[in-house]
């Protein structure tokens, strides 16, 4: 793990605050703020979690996500109820921790960023993906993609989710 993104956890404080982030809002970061939000869920730790998605484009504003994320999600038990909107200035204030889908993503949210400070709180959601998935070093949009697309976006964020609560959990 790169050691800007230890220092970014390192410096997370309570109750966690992560945004994720990709550029419609309408797949890889709503289904990232759901599976997050479940696994949270289950270990009965909602109070200590602030969660929320967001897009670096400006496409799907006020749009619920993407109809065949909703799908796939929904056969894992996640109701993907959030509203699309874009990444906002204020973020880099409210959210400890902003995590990017891809490269891309993340150069647009740095170019976004005020300050150095808010840079520092910019990750990329690879960096916690672990098992046969660590292959990835992005998450795919699946936006153009078959059903297949779709899963595998899914599986890579129940492995990143997964590792980030548990290294968050320990801090």
């Amino acid at each position: 793990m790169k050691s800007s993104t230890e220092a970014a956890l390192a410096a997370m404080t309570y109750p966690r605050r992560i945004l994720f982030v990709c550029l419609g809002n309408i797949c890889r970061s709503p289904a990232a703020e759901g599976v997050m939000r479940k696994i949270v869920s289950e270990h009965h730790d909602d109070a200590n979690w602030i969660i929320d998605s967001a897009g670096t484009g400006r496409y799907h504003i006020g749009d619920l996500p993407d109809r065949r994320m909703r799908a796939h999600a929904v056969r894992r038990d996640l109701h993907l109820t959030h509203i699309c909107r874009q990444v906002r200035e204020s973020d880099f204030d409210d959210f400890d921790l902003i995590v990017a889908m891809d490269a891309n993503n993340e150069r647009d949210l740095r170019d976004l960023a005020p300050t150095p400070e808010a840079q520092a709180k910019i990750v990329q959601m690879s960096e916690f993906v672990r098992d046969t998935f660590s292959r990835y070093d992005y998450i795919p949009d699946p936006y153009y993609e078959g059903a297949e697309g779709f899963e595998l976006v899914l599986d890579l964020l129940q492995s990143g989710c997964a590792e980030l609560y548990r290294m968050l959990s320990k801090r």
